[in-house]
């Protein structure tokens, strides 16, 4: 009980520190011309300061380094703060003078790559069910920076309302600390992993009533790319011997942002637009377009991300297939949610097409006429 009290303290302090730099923050973010100004694409009607993911940077750094030394080791530390700050450098950059999308990504690969070769962490291998250990030897590489890329951008992409990139990464950090606890408690993962994760949902904690509609300062690249670049090597500590159930629970844990992405890159490639092209398509869009507020579209994406967090946790008591039909029932049905709010277009409903077809004798005639007339 000391133990945990002793924690429970120094993750408060972490969350009051966060809480206390975000306004100076958000004076900074002015001073140093870091202001997102409204176009067509924005939300926001007047200019609002960006980069307010240096706060949680700011808050992260100093506890990792500070107040958990007998902890968590400073070389550990060192290291994602170092990598990590690859990252916040070039999210600033951006918030400040706009990069290009090659050139963010520019940013984040080095990133990745100090992450595999110097911090030294990789998923060098895979248990698969009834194969066994699978060795991925030299595609641990390209594999870890791919998944470091993909979860980063998720998180960059569905950051286009108040406070939803901070509270979809709350969500997903407190389940993926849940389900690290656990496997810290078996020996399967540090608990340095754990810890990490809490330090950074709390520090995201103390600037969430800054970022929650209406805000008053946004993440910006600084903060989105920060999340999800520590997710995800976060994530990836628990993935040194991924086995099957492991490996999904981090994509379901992200099911939000990660089925976001997806979808625009889909959406992109049936319109033959560039995949790096922006469009007001989103999940987010989407749902203000139904009719949804501004507030009530941030809740309704916090419930999705909530119930994705709640699947995950599911896996740590079923089997391999029960995980495999859980996971195909969950993918259904987002299927079918995706189709009804039109996130690859209106005019792209294929399951909910084949579905009425089924149950619907008129529609099934009709469908049957038409191929007949094109033949």
């Amino acid at each position: 009980m000391d133990f945990i009290l002793k924690v429970a303290f120094r993750l408060f302090l972490t969350m009051i520190l966060a809480l206390c730099l975000t306004p100076l923050i958000k004076k900074l973010a002015f001073k140093i011309g870091a202001v997102d100004k409204p176009n067509a694409r924005r939300i926001n009607k007047t200019p609002m300061p960006t980069a307010g993911g240096l706060a949680i940077y700011i808050a992260f750094s100093i506890s990792v380094l500070f107040f958990f030394p007998d902890l968590i080791p400073f070389n550990y530390s060192l290291h994602l703060v170092i990598s990590s700050g690859i990252v916040v450098l070039t999210g600033l950059i951006d918030d400040i003078f706009e990069l290009k999308p090659k050139q963010k990504l520019i940013g984040v690969t080095l990133a990745a790559l100090y992450v595999c070769f110097v911090f030294d962490i990789t998923v060098s291998t895979i248990t698969l069910p009834h194969i066994g250990l699978v060795p991925l030897e030299w595609l641990s590489y390209p594999i870890t920076v791919l998944w470091i890329l993909g979860l980063t951008n998720a998180i960059n992409l569905v950051d286009g309302l108040d406070g939803l990139a901070s509270g979809i990464s709350m969500i997903a950090l407190t389940t993926i600390g849940i389900v690290g606890y656990v496997a810290s408690s078996t020996g399967a993962v540090k608990i340095q992993v754990p810890l990490a994760i809490f330090i950074l949902l709390m520090s995201v904690l103390g600037f969430f009533p800054f970022n929650f509609h209406p805000a008053k300062i946004f993440l910006g690249d600084t903060g989105a790319l920060l999340l999800g670049f520590l997710i995800s090597v976060l994530s990836i500590q628990g993935l040194k011997n991924a086995t099957f159930i492991t490996l999904i629970t981090p994509l379901i844990i992200l099911g939000v942002p990660i089925t976001d992405t997806l979808f625009a890159m889909i959406r992109r490639w049936l319109n033959k637009r560039p995949i790096s092209s922006a469009d007001k398509m989103h999940l987010h869009h989407r749902l203000l377009s139904l009719g949804f507020t501004h507030r009530g579209a941030v809740l309704s994406i916090y419930c999705m991300a909530l119930i994705f967090s709640l699947i995950a946790l599911l896996y740590m008591f079923t089997n391999t297939w029960a995980t495999i039909l859980l996971t195909i029932a969950c993918l259904f049905g987002l299927e079918i949610f995706i189709e009804m709010i039109g996130l690859t277009g209106v005019d792209k409903q294929p399951l909910l097409n084949s579905l009425k077809f089924l149950g619907n004798r008129a529609y099934r005639q009709e469908v049957i006429k038409k191929r007949k007339e094109q033949d």
